[in-house]
């Protein structure tokens, strides 16, 4: 049975963005980046890190923010995602984020359970959506991909290296580890900075000012805000007070800022770009592909719509 998460909110056996872990005391103060935004402990200073920098960058450089689609690994089979992916990146994505499937996706709203569940009823695993991140790779190299996952589906009871290199050898340049905060996460972070690998960390609305500029000091290659208190899924409206919170957030943190959850239309797109760096759209995206999880031209026109919002020209 999957147990929605709401970020800030404590998760039995889950840690969650913006929250105080049990037992593992909040740190006092903001920890200080170093040159562009790398601290000790973080993973901004890999070589995964600098390449998504590199696409935020470019983005700005064309006077934009940066589109990141998210697509679900083996959704509907893996073919069929392997195309879909390819479509994404075509109709305007700067990075790439790929869900890998997983049977207790907390941070996951409805339509992304069910995506879940029917790559995991189609026969994927996490080896072969490492293999379908490695094809995405080989076609697109020059886009970012950003795999995101679970504590315990990636890792589980083993050590982080391994997972973490098996992520790099696939062609990734980050990964999200929706349910892990900095206060559990330096082992990760070691396993991803000796894998070259960007460790990414996520805020949310419940997240307290000078967690904010802690945890932004620690994520790798851009900082992953959530946009609302509760799951994935597209909304008609964002909340009205999303400006405000993306502005306090972009102002501490030493790399790029990209908001996600509830994005679905091109005026949302438009209205983050006053504030944000990047904007992810997930669930409209595979809701776009229709029941049945094949209408791939469908899911590329939405991209493309999404695409002429992140212009910052008259914002």
């Amino acid at each position: 049975m999957t147990v929605p998460l709401t970020p800030g909110a404590a998760t039995p056996g889950a840690a969650t963005p913006g929250a105080a872990t049990p037992g593992v005391a909040a740190p006092a103060a903001a920890t200080p980046a170093g040159p562009r935004g790398a601290s000790e402990s973080g993973t901004n200073g890999t070589v995964g890190a600098e390449r998504i920098r590199e696409a935020f960058a470019a983005a700005r450089g064309e006077g934009r923010i940066a589109l990141v689609p998210y697509v679900v690994a083996g959704y509907p089979d893996a073919a069929t995602s392997e195309a879909i992916a390819i479509a994404a990146i075509d109709a305007g994505a700067d990075l790439l984020e790929i869900g890998l499937p997983y049977s207790d996706p907390l941070a996951d709203g409805t339509t992304l359970q069910r995506a879940s569940a029917a790559a995991l009823r189609a026969g994927a695993t996490l080896a072969r959506s490492l293999e379908l991140v490695a094809r995405i790779h080989a076609a697109r190299p020059s886009i970012p991909l950003v795999p995101m996952a679970y504590v315990n589906q990636v890792i589980g009871g083993r050590e982080p290296a391994d997972p973490m290199r098996r992520l790099a050898a696939a062609g990734a340049s980050g990964a999200i580890l929706a349910d892990l905060t900095p206060d559990e996460g330096a082992p990760v972070e070691a396993a991803a900075r000796a894998a070259g690998l960007a460790l990414i960390y996520l805020v949310a609305p419940t997240t307290p000012p000078r967690r904010r500029a802690w945890i932004a000091s620690r994520t790798g290659g851009f900082l992953y805000v959530v946009s609302l208190v509760g799951v994935t899924g597209a909304r008609r409206a964002l909340p009205t007070e999303v400006g405000a919170f993306v502005r306090a957030v972009r102002g501490v943190s030493p790399v790029p800022v990209a908001v996600g959850f509830g994005v679905s239309r091109r005026e949302h797109v438009r209205r983050l770009g006053r504030v944000a760096d990047g904007v992810i759209a997930a669930s409209a995206l595979v809701d776009a592909l229709g029941p049945e999880g094949r209408d791939v031209a469908a899911m590329a026109r939405l991209v493309r719509e999404l695409s002429k919002g992140t212009s910052r020209a008259g914002v």
